[in-house]
């Protein structure tokens, strides 16, 4: 220590660059041996939180790491590149410097100069001589084995900080990471495999559960908002650390014309580039792009390219044309080489290289997948070049495809269908984001969003079908304009599922102007426009305004036989549908030609195909409300199985057939068998739909009836 500290000169004035977190950059000469950093015994880093939020847990069991007597330990705190990783070591250095009287040692890891230039200095700060610290640097002595030889003679207990080890070759090449009984070691990195630690105690740091995260808006810009604005910047951030701090000090520093949160979170919303906002919030940041949120996990993307790993970055762009909820791995599972260049093999190595380099992450669960934080979505969205954008586009659309039937009648009741949807829409935000998609890629992100709405309807999830027509509309349109069939069919979806959730003149009018214009664009007898008659006839029937119903059915009939012919399957559909039709003189009419429809469906379509199901329902239904109750019970019985058979006992249309099976034992007065049937239907609707939704007092209404001709045929029976 001695010849170091004799030989100290004055400022020589050069600027040592590390590529770490670091923004004291400036460092000393201290005689001709010494190239170091100017401190080891400080955090060279800027902005460290006055409070650290919600992470008691993590810094409770690295106190203990610190105590008396404690060492031999080696912690390694890894997590997605601005989730506060330094944070969490610049508060254990503090507690371990003042509260433990430890020594504090911190060095920058980033690459193999700075890194060793810091040991170095820990070297000298331990009473490493000049000359050894001069045979060291010329390779006569091995620097590690130098470094840790005064460590593990330190009179003082220490805490030795590795940040931004994002690299860990560089600590194992040079063998720099050890254990001494002196100390305890804290590695800071996004690499989390675990083959980089052996022995190492590994602990995630995640981003901020929403109130804390929130907080921390506060914390950096009071006054400016509530803690509901705070809590939603907060969302739209995904609780990341490094962006909440950017947009708190953003909001904090502005002087002219400061706005609130509410209006932070508002121009957050209507970017289409949010990240170049939040990186506004950035002070002083120099050439460390670890503080902006747009170059931070380039870092990262550097590392894996290096590694050979181009893919990695390929990858990561695909997943930016999705969303940043947990992603379903079967979607990534033998990737068409005409959607993207990537085999399965290479698929599976980039994967894992951004899950190694904490790019990622899988989430457990029944359904295996994978999240990527949305604020790093972004970030890669904006640098994807614009000459890839559509062949991204198009991948992801196409991928989707894979997943969403074209004829969704069974659905997908696994639960795919909820992971799927934020994906599908977010993939049509997207296509508004990259102006350079081509309008067929456009298509077919809007078709995926078409499937995800039919098979979210065919499996009775009314609610979100609406609102995913609703957004896609919204969306589609403004790429394909008002007029393209494929915003026309997602306007469809949204009459129908309106109508589905009870809204029935909401629906009637939503389906009525859907006809004016497919009139206008395509014609009065043009497939859609047909397709619309009979949506709209629904709820006109619900309605009882059965003489317009009847007209649509018959025109919807009539147009379809004459442009499809007779047999066509949508136009054996558009004959059932005149089965529906409530009891009187108009089903007096139709009934008689249920027979012959239901073999016609037979014939032409098999006998387990849908309209063929629905056409035998329908017949079921017409018998027993022209007064035919025994045909009417063999027939419901035989439709309820064939149902069941076909879809399952909880889809929609199965419990459709089972409340007209309860329906026909009423009538024939087998009132216990009809209760029990009518109570299955009650408790899913109730469930699934709403109490107050028509179909389910509907189904309540009928139950009562029921048990009051049970206790009327009870009270009569002799028995």
């Amino acid at each position: 220590m001695t010849g170091r500290n004799d030989g100290r000169a004055a400022d020589q004035g050069r600027v040592y660059q590390a590529s770490g977190d670091q923004h004291i950059t400036e460092h000393h000469h201290h005689g001709h041996a010494w190239t170091g950093p100017d401190s080891v015994r400080q955090p060279p880093v800027g902005r460290a939180p006055a409070i650290l939020r919600d992470r008691g847990e993590l810094i409770g069991r690295l106190r203990e790491a610190v105590s008396e007597d404690a060492g031999n330990t080696v912690f390694v705190l890894h997590g997605l590149g601005g989730c506060g990783k330094t944070a969490v070591a610049c508060a254990l250095f503090e507690h371990a410097t003042r509260e433990r009287g430890r020594l504090g040692l911190w060095v920058n890891a980033s690459d193999q100069a700075s890194l060793r230039a810091g040991m170095l200095a820990v070297a000298a700060d331990r009473g490493a001589e000049d000359g050894e610290l001069m045979a060291a640097r010329n390779g006569l002595r091995a620097a590690a084995d130098l470094v840790w030889d005064h460590l593990d003679r330190s009179g003082v207990p220490w805490l030795l900080v590795l940040d931004n080890a994002d690299d860990p070759a560089v600590l194992r090449d040079g063998g720099w990471l050890r254990t001494s009984p002196r100390g305890t070691v804290l590695v800071t990195t996004r690499q989390a495999a675990g083959h980089w630690w052996p022995a190492a105690e590994l602990l995630y740091v995640d981003v901020l559960p929403r109130e804390e995260a929130a907080q921390v808006l506060r914390d950096l810009a009071p006054g400016t908002g509530s803690a509901e604005d705070a809590a939603a910047i907060a969302d739209r951030l995904g609780r990341l650390p490094l962006a909440l701090t950017l947009a708190g000090g953003f909001l904090a520093h502005q002087v002219i014309a400061p706005w609130t949160m509410e209006e932070y979170g508002r121009r957050l919303q209507e970017r289409s580039d949010p990240i170049e906002l939040i990186d506004q919030g950035a002070i002083a940041a120099g050439n460390d792009s670890r503080h902006l949120v747009s170059g931070t996990w380039q870092l990262s993307l550097n590392s894996l390219t290096g590694q050979n790993l181009p893919e990695a970055v390929a990858l990561l762009r695909l997943l930016a044309c999705w969303s940043n909820d947990p992603l379903p791995l079967t979607l990534l599972a033998d990737v068409p080489l005409d959607l993207l260049p990537l085999s399965a093999d290479r698929v599976e190595l980039a994967l894992r290289g951004l899950l190694d380099h904490s790019l990622t992450e899988l989430v457990p669960g029944d359904i295996r997948c994978l999240r990527t934080h949305g604020v790093l979505l972004d970030s890669v969205a904006r640098v994807t070049p614009a000459s890839e954008r559509d062949r991204l586009v198009a991948a992801a659309a196409g991928l989707l495809l894979r997943s969403l039937p074209v004829s969704p009648e069974r659905g997908l009741r696994d639960g795919l269908l909820t992971i799927l949807t934020p994906h599908v829409l977010a993939l049509l935000r997207r296509v508004i984001t990259w102006p350079e998609t081509t309008v067929g890629t456009a298509e077919s992100a809007a078709v995926c969003a078409l499937r995800l709405a039919t098979a979210q309807h065919r499996s009775g999830d009314y609610a979100s079908a609406l609102v995913t027509a609703e957004q896609a509309t919204a969306l589609a349109r403004r790429r394909l304009g008002n007029d393209h069939v494929l915003v026309l069919r997602l306007r469809q979806r949204i009459g129908k599922a309106t109508d589905r959730l009870g809204r029935l003149d909401e629906a009637a009018d939503l389906h009525r102007e859907l006809l004016d214009d497919l009139e206008r664009v395509w014609g009065p007898e043009a497939p859609d426009t047909l397709t619309t008659c009979l949506h709209l006839a629904r709820p006109l029937v619900w309605l009882d305004r059965l003489t317009e119903a009847m007209q649509l059915m018959h025109r919807a009939v009539a147009g379809r036989a004459a442009l499809l012919g007779p047999w066509h399957p949508l136009t054996l559909e558009a004959r059932a549908c005149l089965l529906e039709l409530p009891p009187g003189p108009e089903l007096d009419r139709e009934a008689p030609a249920g027979a012959d429809l239901v073999a016609d469906c037979r014939r032409e379509l098999g006998a387990d195909h849908p309209i063929t199901l629905a056409a035998d329902l329908n017949c079921a239904g017409a018998l027993l409300n022209t007064g035919k109750h025994a045909e009417a019970l063999l027939s419901a019985r035989r439709a309820l199985a064939a149902h069941e058979r076909r879809f399952g006992a909880d889809y929609p249309i199965t419990l459709a057939a089972r409340s007209l099976l309860s329906n026909v034992l009423n009538t024939v007065g087998r009132h216990r068998e009809a209760i029990e049937q009518a109570e299955v239907v009650r408790e899913w609707r109730e469930r699934a739909l709403g109490p107050e939704h028509p179909w389910t007092t509907a189904i309540r209404d009928k139950l009562g009836r029921y048990r009051s001709s049970l206790a009327e045929a009870t009270s009569t029976d002799p028995n």
